[in-house]
């Protein structure tokens, strides 16, 4: 059995999150990565397998400096017929910077035997010569057993012999791989406590598949049963359904069950940007319903929830969002009553008097647009820019008189087929009246670049400003290609996100609201000081007054 409350964790993003479908890391992803995984303070990084691809051979020959976590190179025992002296591929992992290894083994009989077709006996010293010679070249040795769960099913008494090779070999770890992500928590459970029985949990890592929505669950029955090491990805990425999510490990652990782990004082608090960091540099947009850090993960919606939690929290709030660096967010809704609004407004810091009528008016606004098609609870900074407006706080940074946008599609000089888009764009900023044209790619991306070219002069905050999603739904499908549209843009700049939302028949046009709240958005919590000498001539924000 295990007494130690401290559990390790491994992570396995740079190799396990590899081989998700779509996703490609670069040598400075995989390094941005790393970097940010010491800091936290995770014990073990597993940075790829050397010899399998350029991209794991150029990291592993110049990875960054870690200064909290143990630097570790993946691969396999060696093969039939070869000495673990002799083998090109257990040469590979031996060779780098890395001076720890995690080496991955056959535990199910079936592979063995049909698979592999080795005598399992003959396996058995595959595992131990491997892990043998590794043990006198690197300063820690693991062992992946590999299709553990199933392997122990069908044949324990093998199982529990490739464990006991790679333990008399010199495995600091062995873990138990549910590889195909097919079992479930009451079957991690019993398996591992016998495992339990004969090694120590000290000794012991568990590694899950997601394929059954139950890694974290697996993981989580693992640890109760005695391992001590944790092994996991950023955001749960891996092949397939993924593996076991360490943003969501790490809390669980931590904070629900009161294990201690190497994090560092405050880390708990980066997990929401470590979570935003990597679906960052892979371009995706972030799961807004994930688990801890996700953008609903503690979003209050229906006005009686939104009492509750202005007087206590902990009513619909499991753990404070600031803990693991997310926060709180009132949503306004056609659902919300005026409690939304208030708590609302104290979060954005409106001091507004309940008795305003200015509320109840805000109130009707919101569930009459959104009956026009706005959705305000996905579009934050959109609502925030329609309360200010209402109690006329948010200055006016610029006028448009017009835009116009035209759409190409040719053959170019080389014979391809290319399409091309053009915005222009007349409106008033500074004092002047600016004219500006912007190419890009598709009518939207033309129109951004237009008006930021009218714009940066007067607003170098802007500067820094990126558009990281665009959304189309379209609203009355009866429409047809005449349908109202609803945009919504999230925007991003170095510090925050924030979602906006723009509603008309045209497309471009919807675009262009969704836009104008992006930028004015941007300024006003920038603290931009609006430009003298703005026109009031024409009223370009799709904003009631």
């Amino acid at each position: 059995m295990t007494s130690s409350n401290r559990l390790y964790l491994f992570d396995t993003t740079l190799r396990d999150g590899a081989q998700t479908q779509g996703v490609d890391f670069t040598v400075a992803d995989k390094a941005a990565i790393a970097r940010e995984l010491d800091l936290l303070g995770i014990d073990y990084i597993e940075g790829g397998w050397p010899g399998a691809n350029p991209t794991d051979d150029r990291f592993f020959a110049d990875p960054p400096e870690f200064q909290n976590a143990k630097f570790v190179a993946f691969g396999m025992t060696r093969r039939a017929g070869r000495s673990a002296a002799n083998d090109p591929g257990l040469a590979a992992i031996l060779q780098t910077k890395a001076r720890n290894v995690c080496m991955v083994g056959k535990t199910w009989d079936f592979h063995v035997d049909v698979a592999l077709e080795v005598d399992r006996k003959e396996y058995l010293e595959m595992i131990s010569d491997s892990l043998a010679y590794a043990k006198g070249r690197m300063d820690e040795v693991m062992f992946d057993a590999e299709h553990f769960f199933d392997g122990y099913k069908a044949n324990p008494d093998y199982a529990m012999a490739c464990l006991a090779a790679a333990e008399k070999a010199g495995a600091r770890w062995l873990v138990l791989c549910d590889t195909n992500g097919g079992s479930l928590p009451h079957e991690i459970e019993r398996i591992v406590g016998e495992v339990v029985k004969k090694i120590p949990g000290e000794r012991l890592g568990i590694h899950t598949h997601n394929d059954t929505e139950n890694a974290v669950a697996n993981t989580l029955a693992a640890v109760r049963a005695g391992v001590r090491q944790v092994q996991g990805t950023i955001n749960g990425l891996g092949e397939r359904c993924g593996n076991a999510n360490m943003i969501a490990l790490i809390p669980n652990l931590v904070l629900k069950m009161g294990f201690e782990t190497g994090l560092k004082d405050g880390a708990m608090q980066r997990l929401t940007h470590l979570s935003r960091l990597l679906d960052d540099r892979l371009n995706v947009v972030p799961n807004r319903s994930a688990a801890y850090v996700g953008t609903r993960a503690f979003a209050h919606k229906g006005g009686l929830h939104v009492s509750a939690v202005e007087k206590d929290p902990k009513t619909y709030e499991h753990v404070d969002p600031e803990t693991v660096g997310n926060q709180r967010v009132i949503v306004v809704s056609d659902q919300a009553g005026r409690s939304n609004i208030m708590a609302r407004f104290r979060q954005i810091g409106l001091d507004v008097d309940p008795k305003d009528p200015g509320v109840a008016r805000l109130l009707e606004i919101v569930k009459e647009r959104e009956a026009e098609g706005y959705a305000y609870d996905g579009a934050d900074a959109s609502f925030e820019l329609l309360a200010r407006h209402e109690l006329h706080t948010v200055p006016d940074y610029f006028a448009l008189h017009s835009f116009r946008v035209l759409a190409e599609r040719r053959v170019n000089a080389r014979g391809q087929l290319i399409a091309l888009s053009e915005a222009t764009v007349k409106l008033d900023v500074g004092g002047r009246r600016a004219m500006e044209v912007g190419e890009g790619n598709g009518p939207v991306n033309a129109l951004d670049a237009a008006l930021r070219k009218a714009l940066l002069p007067v607003y170098p905050e802007l500067q820094d400003m990126r558009l990281v999603d665009f959304k189309v739904r379209i609203l009355d499908a009866a429409g047809g290609t005449a349908a109202t549209t609803r945009v919504m843009i999230e925007s991003a700049d170095a510090m925050r996100r924030w979602s906006t939302i723009g509603v008309s028949p045209n497309i471009v046009d919807a675009s262009y609201n969704a836009l104008y709240d992006a930028i004015t958005y941007k300024l006003f919590r920038d603290g931009a000081k609006p430009a003298n000498g703005l026109s009031s001539a024409a009223h370009q924000a799709p904003l009631p007054r």
